[in-house]
This record gives C-alpha cells, sequence and structure tokens, in this order.
C-alpha cells in the first residue's frame, strides 16, 4: 500500500527502495507525496527460469543475457516476481505531475534510479532525490535540491554486472565438467576463496619450533601503595638474545642465527644455575603514552568490529545497519568514507561534553581522511543521525538493532574525543650469573580520553586492549629484588590463524579487491555454497574448494590473480569517474589484449582438453603414497586403490601423514556379505556421508560387441536396494542374513481395512503407515518383526501430539548478549542445536558440541532470528472510494535535463 498524503498542490511520486524505508519517508514529507517501494532491482539480465523475449530467443547470446559481438549491448528482463509492483508504479505515476527517484546514493542505487526510469517510461519531470541519512531535515533537503541521474555511476555499475555475467556463465561450466556438477565461480568470490585455501595450505605446510626460555616473579621487599611483585621473562644471556617465536620461520628453522635457542634441558640447566643468584635492577625505561581515537564507522570497518564484539556475521551485521538506517536511526551504512559533516561533528562534541564533561573533548574537532584508495563516492561516515544524537537508551530499540545502534553511537562520540594518555615503562633485571638479564613491561594510564566511551575489539584474543593497564613497582636503577619465582617455560610457534569474517574483510579491502558494500554477499556465498564452512568462529575451506582453486589457479590465473581482481576494481572506479569507457574494457577481459598476449575470457574457456579432472582434484599427503581426492560424494583417500571416505569434520590441515594412516587403520568401510540367493546380487555393507549401510551391486547393462553402446538415461535406469544400518549394529559383525533382511525396509506388515501398513526408517526414527496415517515405533529392530495384529494395537491407540519430555542440556554456555537469556545446547531430531528459550539454531558444519563458544552461538541465535517469518496484521478492509466530479489535471512533460554521455545507452534492450 503506497503511503499518500493527499494531491494538494499535484502528486509527487517519490520510489525507493524498501517498504520500510518509504513508511519511514512518508512519514516525513507533506501533503501532495506518494511514496511507493521498487521492493529493489525491478529488472536484471535473465535468469534461471526467465522468460526471453521472443525476438531476442533465437539468439546464441540470448541467455547470457549480453551480446558481446555488437559492444556488450546488455539485455534486461523484468524479474518475474516484480511485474506486478512494475504495473502498479505505473499506474501511481499516470496519476503524478512528477517523479522522484530516491533510492541509495551509491552505484547500484543509481543503476536502480535509470532501470526505473527506462522501464517506467515517465512522461512528467523526473528527478534524482539523494540523501545519506533519513530524517524530516534530509529529506526536505534532498526534495528541495534534486539532481540528476548520473549516467557514469550508471555505466560503472552496469559494466561490473556485465563482467560478472560474463565470470559466472563462463566459468562454471568449466567447474561443472572438471570438478563437480552444479558449483559456481565468481569474480570475486573465487579470489576471496582463493585467499582462504592459501591460508590453510600455509597451515598444512607449516612446521611448528619449540623454544624455552625462563619466567620469573620478582619482589621489591618494600611495603607501599605500589605493588611490589611483579614478573619478567628472560631477555638475554650473556648478551645474546634469548630466541622467541619472531626468530622462526614457516618451516621450523631459525631465521637469524645470532640469538640463543634454549630447548628444555638448556633452559632447566640455566634455571638450575641460577638458583641462590642475587638480582639487581640495570635499567628503567619511561615513556609517554598517547592513543589516538579510532575514527568513525566506514562499512568494513563496521563489519569487523560488529563481528569482534557482537558476534555478528558480515551478512547479519548489514541488515541490521540497513533496517537501522530505514528507520531514521543512522545514516547510510554503504560508504569508504570516515568523514563526519559539520552538523555530526557538533552532535558528537556536544554529547561527549555532556556525558563526560568538558575536560575529555578538544579544543578543536578533529578531522579524518581516508586510507582507503580509490573510495566510491558517498555520503560520510556510519553515525546516528540527525543534528542530535539520541543515546542508546533514548532511541526505544531493542535487541541486535540496539547493540549496533550502541556501537555506532559509542563509536561516533568518542572519535571526537581527547586522546587517551600514561606512561609505558620498560625494566631490565640483571642476575650476578650467567649474565642473564630479564625483562618486564608496565603500562598505566593517567587520562582515560576517548577510552571513556568505547574502545576497540581485536581479532586476537590474547593482544591487550588499549584501556588495559600492567602497573610495575616504582623501581630505580641499581635496585636490588628478590626472585620468588625461577621456572623454565616452553613455547612452540603457531601456525597462521585462519581468518574469520573481520580479518577476511580487513584482507580484501586492503587487497583493494571488490567493493566494500559487497564483502558481506561474498562470504555469505562461499559459506552457501559448501566452499567455507565455520569452526567456531573461523573461516575453513572445504576439499572442494581445494580443488576448485586448483584448477583456477592452473588454468585461469589471471581471473583469481589478486592484483589484476584489484587493478578491475579501478577500472570500475574510472568508468564511475569518467576516466574510461566501458566497450573498451569490457572487450580487453573477454577477447583479451593482442598487443601484450593476453589471453580473454573466451579464449580462456574454449581449450579444455588440457585440464585434467582427476589431477585437478587429487592432492598427495607429503611422504606417503596417499592421495587425497575429492570425488562426486564427497572426499576420500586412495593409496593404490584402497579407498576410504574422510569424515566431514576433518579440516584440510588437520589430515595429516599419521591421520591418514589411521583412517586406513579403522575396520573397512566397505566389505562383502555375500550374494543374495533370490536375486544372485552381491550384497555389501559400505560408510556413505550419513553413516552405514547395506546394499545390493546390480549387474551391468550387457552391450553390443559391434556398433555404439546403448545410453540409458539415469531415470531409467534400475535403482539398488539400499538400507541403514540400526543403531544398534556393528558393522564389522554383520552378517548377509542381517543385510537381506535390512534390505527388506520399507517392509509391508499386512492390511488393515483395506489399506497397506508398510513399516519404514525415516529421518525422525521407525514408524509404521497406513494411508495417510502414521504412528512412531519404539526401537528400529520393531520393523522387521512387527505384526499385523500389533500394528493394529498401534493405530488403536490416540496419536501423539504432544512433546516428550525435555532432554537435560548438552552444555551450558553463558548469556546471550542479545536476548539477555540463557543459552544451551541440546540434541534435537536434526541434531544438535543451542537455544535461549525462545529462537532455536542448528549447530553448522564445523560446529561441535564440545567446542561451541557463547559468542558463536549468540551469532547462530541472531542468524535464525533474522530469517524468522514475520506475522503478518490481518488485512483491513479498504474504505469504499469517493468519486468527485473533479476533472482531472492535464499533464505537460517538462523536458528532462540529463546530459547523454556516449557511454550511456538509450537503446539498451529491453523487455
Amino acid at each position: 500500500m503506497p503511503a499518500n498524503n493527499g494531491n494538494a498542490g499535484g502528486t509527487r511520486l517519490v520510489i525507493v527502495e524498501s517498504p520500510a524505508k518509504a513508511k519511514t519517508i512518508a512519514g516525513y514529507l507533506g501533503r501532495g507525496y506518494v511514496v511507493e517501494s521498487s521492493i529493489g532491482h525491478i529488472r536484471d539480465l535473465p535468469g534461471k527460469g526467465d522468460t526471453i523475449p521472443e525476438e531476442y530467443a533465437s539468439q546464441a547470446w540470448a541467455k547470457l543475457g549480453v551480446n558481446v559481438d555488437d559492444d556488450f549491448e546488455p539485455l534486461y528482463i523484468v524479474n518475474s516476481d516484480k511485474k506486478s509492483q512494475v504495473s502498479k508504479l505505473k499506474q501511481l505515476l499516470k496519476e503524478a505531475d512528477e517523479l522522484y527517484l530516491a533510492t541509495d546514493e551509491d552505484r547500484e542505487g543509481e543503476a536502480i534510479a535509470w532501470h526505473l526510469r527506462e522501464v517506467l517510461k515517465p512522461k512528467v519531470p523526473v528527478h534524482r532525490m539523494v540523501f545519506h541519512e533519513i530524517t524530516p531535515q534530509a529529506i526536505r533537503d534532498a526534495v528541495a535540491n534534486p539532481r540528476d541521474l548520473n549516467l557514469r555511476l550508471v555505466d560503472a555499475q552496469e559494466t561490473r554486472r556485465i563482467l560478472d555475467r560474463l565470470y559466472g556463465f563462463e566459468v562454471s561450466p568449466v567447474l561443472w565438467k572438471k570438478v563437480k556438477q552444479g558449483l559456481s565461480a565468481g569474480r570475486v568470490q573465487s579470489v576471496a576463496t582463493r585467499l582462504v585455501v592459501e591460508r590453510e595450505r600455509d597451515r598444512i605446510a607449516f612446521t611448528s619450533a619449540s623454544y624455552w626460555d625462563l619466567s620469573a616473579v620478582f619482589d621489591t621487599g618494600l611495603d607501599s601503595d605500589d605493588p611490589s611483585r611483579f614478573g619478567a621473562t628472560l631477555l638475554s644471556v650473556a648478551g645474546k638474545r634469548v630466541a622467541q617465536g619472531r626468530d622462526f620461520g614457516s618451516d621450523g628453522r631459525l631465521t637469524r642465527q645470532d640469538v640463543l635457542h634454549l630447548d628444555q634441558a638448556a633452559a632447566t640447566a640455566l634455571a638450575g644455575r641460577l638458583d641462590g643468584a642475587s638480582y639487581s635492577v640495570r635499567s628503567v625505561e619511561r615513556r609517554p603514552y598517547t592513543r589516538k581515537p579510532y575514527a568513525p564507522f566506514r562499512t568494513t570497518t563496521l563489519q569487523q568490529e560488529a563481528s569482534r564484539k557482537l558476534g555478528f556475521s558480515a551478512k547479519f551485521t548489514m541488515q541490521v545497519a540497513q533496517k537501522l538506517y530505514e528507520n531514521g536511526f543512522i545514516t547510510y551504512m554503504r560508504t569508504d568514507s570516515i568523514t563526519l559533516s559539520e552538523t555530526a561533528v557538533a552532535a558528537a562534541r556536544s554529547q561527549a561534553i555532556k556525558l563526560y564533561g568538558a575536560a575529555y573533548v578538544p579544543d578543536k574537532p578533529r578531522a579524518y581522511a581516508s586510507k582507503v584508495k580509490n573510495a566510491q563516492e558517498a555520503h560520510e561516515a556510519i553515525r546516528p543521525s540527525g543534528e542530535e544524537f539520541r543515546t542508546p537508551g533514548e532511541t526505544g530499540l531493542s535487541g541486535d538493532m540496539f547493540r549496533l545502534y550502541e556501537l555506532i553511537w559509542q563509536r561516533t562520540v568518542a572519535s571526537q574525543m581527547k586522546d587517551a594518555e600514561g606512561e609505558s615503562v620498560s625494566v631490565k633485571v640483571l642476575a650476578d650469573r650467567e649474565q642473564a638479564e630479564f625483562s618486564a613491561t608496565g603500562r598505566t594510564i593517567t587520562f582515560y580520553g576517548f577510552l571513556k566511551a568505547y574502545v576497540e575489539g581485536a581479532d586476537d584474543p590474547s593482544t591487550d586492549r588499549d584501556d588495559s593497564e600492567k602497573r610495575l613497582p616504582n623501581l630505580a636503577e641499581g635496585q636490588a629484588v628478590n626472585v620468588l619465582e625461577l621456572a623454565p617455560a616452553g613455547h612452540s610457534t603457531k601456525p597462521p590463524a585462519r581468518y574469520t569474517e573481520a580479518s577476511l574483510v580487513k584482507e580484501l579491502e586492503d587487497r583493494e579487491i571488490g567493493r566494500p558494500s559487497t564483502y558481506a554477499s561474498i562470504i555469505g556465498t562461499i559459506l552457501e555454497r559448501g566452499y567455507v564452512f565455520k569452526k567456531g568462529t573461523a573461516l575453513v575451506p572445504s576439499f572442494l574448494a581445494f580443488a576448485v582453486v586448483n584448477l583456477l589457479e592452473q588454468h585461469f590465473g589471471n581471473l583469481v590473480d589478486y592484483d589484476f581482481t584489484a587493478e578491475m576494481e579501478k577500472v570500475l572506479d574510472d568508468i564511475a569517474n569518467d576516466r574510461a569507457e566501458r566497450v573498451p574494457e569490457l572487450r580487453r577481459f573477454y577477447f583479451g589484449d593482442g598487443g601484450d598476449g593476453d589471453e580473454g575470457l573466451k579464449d580462456l574457456v574454449s581449450d579444455l582438453g588440457n585440464i585434467d579432472a582427476k589431477e585437478i582434484s587429487s592432492f598427495p599427503i607429503k611422504g606417503t603414497d596417499i592421495v587425497i581426492r575429492v570425488g562426486r560424494y564427497g572426499t576420500y583417500l586412495d593409496r593404490e586403490g584402497s579407498k576410504v571416505n574422510v569424515p566431514s569434520d576433518v579440516t584440510p590441515d588437520e589430515l595429516t601423514a599419521e591421520k591418514a594412516e589411521e583412517l586406513f587403520a579403522q575396520p573397512s568401510s566397505a566389505r562383502e556379505l555375500g550374494v543374495d540367493p533370490v536375486t544372485g546380487h552381491s550384497i555389501w555393507v559400505r560408510n556413505g556421508p550419513y553413516g552405514h549401510y547395506v546394499t545390493e551391486v546390480l549387474p551391468e547393462e550387457p552391450q553390443p560387441a559391434d556398433g555404439p553402446k546403448k545410453r540409458v538415461k539415469k531415470a531409467d535406469q534400475p535403482k539398488p536396494r539400499i538400507s541403514s544400518l540400526f543403531k544398534t549394529m556393528d558393522p564389522e559383525e554383520i552378517t548377509l542374513d542381517d543385510a537381506l533382511r535390512l534390505l527388506t525396509i520399507p517392509r509391508v506388515v499386512g492390511e488393515i481395512d483395506g489399506q497397506e501398513v508398510v513399516a519404514h526408517n525415516g529421518k525422525f526414527g521407525p514408524y509404521i503407515k497406513k494411508g495417510t496415517d502414521s504412528r512412531s515405533l519404539t526401537t528400529e529392530e520393531e520393523l522387521l518383526t512387527m505384526t499385523i495384529e500389533q500394528a493394529k494395537e498401534v493405530f488403536a491407540q490416540p496419536k501423539q501430539r504432544g512433546r516428550r519430555a525435555a532432554a537435560a542440556p548438552l552444555r551450558e554456555l553463558g548469556e546471550d548478549p542479545g536476548s539477555k537469556k540463557p543459552v544451551v545446547v541440546k540434541e534435537g531430531r536434526f541434531g544438535p542445536y543451542v537455544t535461549d528459550g525462545e529462537t532455536n539454531a542448528s549447530l553448522r558444519k564445523g560446529d561441535t558440541v564440545e567446542e561451541i563458544t557463547i559468542e558463536r552461538a549468540a551469532e547462530l541465535l541472531a542468524e535464525r532470528r533474522e530469517k524468522a517469518p514475520v506475522k503478518k496484521a490481518p488485512a483491513k478492509k479498504a474504505p469504499a472510494k469517493k468519486t468527485t466530479g473533479t476533472a482531472a489535471k492535464a499533464k505537460t512533460a517538462a523536458a528532462k535535463s540529463t546530459t547523454t554521455k556516449p557511454t550511456a545507452r538509450a537503446n539498451t534492450k529491453a523487455k
């Protein structure tokens, strides 16, 4: 239902992207405005199931949606689910005197506005209405100061869409043929997957190094308000620095020879020789400590911090931020900028003074300059909206929206506060034996400044927060100290940490790959496609991702090259800024550049003969004759024809030579039990992705000696009988008789009232079914033993519709930061899940009952709440319309002042 504020003085139709945004803006506009939503994009290149217009259906390029031989002219189709909305917009436009296109002020928003103009074909004046916050004043200013459509932004967005279409439609079929059916490739998603795979390769190649030092606790022996005890670590012996983790390479070897590498024996012996030694302070170095405030949020830093502090995924962060923006709480959330407007600076300073005092606010406002290269046109930093900021408590928000708003509010206010100040202290303590020198560091904060309002999180949980203090005694050079504890301490180097969503976002931005506004969808895509899964908060690549990246690196190297992908972003920026044209750039990408010999995408996908599908999906385990292979039905190990499945919970870096031998040493997952005396078919017990099962091996269809082989469609091929083992059965002990009995399931028990009763083993457990009526069984064994008389007794009982008694939780995790309710792990019909009593969320691949944290549980619950269906209010009956005798006003179409660029095509093919 469009938001209608009357028609005094003519009607102006305002079109935005979302119903929520339309509702908020309608409340700020006066009479004479009708605000309606396009509900996102109204048209796109042809997708799966879309009907191609008859005049293009016979064209070879029609399904691609891009005529590569005619300046890459796109073919746009109105989405089938948007046709009714487009009709509605056209009807509203007939009754309007002016059209305001009020979509977002970025490239995508500009493209949506252009598509609306192209499809609606307005005969009234058209205005581009832009704003970066939804407040009454911002909306009034936007109406009063419209602009023309920026066709350079439209060209840049369209070029991106065409690039992505060419890449996906040309490369994905290669993956289907050479790796696995149904896979997809994406221009930026494939590069993001490569980053995750490369990090896992580094972990696999990593060799841990062991090193030791001494840990000591000293005491000044003085009685004062200052602490008397402090910890210290061995720094050097006889002037030679003791080796630390940073001195070792990824191969476990020292990278420098001027350090002393202690092993356990040497460290223990040194501790023994220092027994009874005297210690004194050799030096005390004091330095002032200053920490400047963090810049206000841009898209990527908001995603990173929401991940660290709130446990939100990048995708969920943007969903919540979108709601906050559309409801007028924050400014536009897709931005590269960290600049605040003068109004926002004044609001932040005013709030800081009010909450913390004038002593915490500098005399002059702080200004921040973006460090992001090629920052896209947009707005200002993400901040609370309005000329005066509402504190979180004044918003009336709750749950995830409250938490994210609070984060944005805190960061914005803190950005205009004074530096934190303090003192850093470094102390060296020397023993009178072995020239053993120990080191201790401390930090005190004398003025908290902005840290009163906000402290940034860190990807490494072992990193000290900016507001943490470590106080040392007030020591002086030459002062004697007593040793209370002295012990050897062992350490080992750690492999590089896997990416989290936060650190992957940072890596993509640092490498200038993709646009910040797309990172959430990119990470969401590689998770949904099974290329990556989560283990806690870490992103783990699947073996399937290894195979895909292997193929792309070997045969499409340019397409997953980091510099090449970043360069494409610069090209899009150049198009947006009128420094490049779309057609030459698309031609270079697709057909190549004959000048320097670079192959284009078309040539790369034309010759697939030299791609060895088996080699692409094979990964030898170093030091063994075992090969990891990615097959159609999962990952398995192959040793000269002997095969064993790899459990789905084994990560690539865990599949070492020892683990592989362990899997082969397990009882055989495939064993022939014998021959079915009735059919003559061989009966086997095997292990599959869902557990052990028994099956029969059907004989191959005989082929004619001469002539072509007969091809039988898969749907017409006979299917072997298969049955899962009961939970009480041991695959090593199952016999041929057991297997033959299992293969009778589903088993016909008999008939009741002329209806067949069949025993089934379903995903919810064993049951019997009569027509549409079913009853659960107590044990799986009843599937084989139940008689028709027993079945009659079961069906005679009333159907149990109530729930069983709640099982005790498997683990208690703590309080959900969002709902403030206790979260527990429980076992359900579909496996383990987390719940806060109101929302349930299943554990994902990589999550385990034993290792899941409250932060990961909160993320799963937050995503589940977001996907929950919205309860609709009952529809109200519309009042009868009143007819009037007022004649319709004549409408005159004003000339459009938009300057058409050579790259903006007025004749784009469209349906």
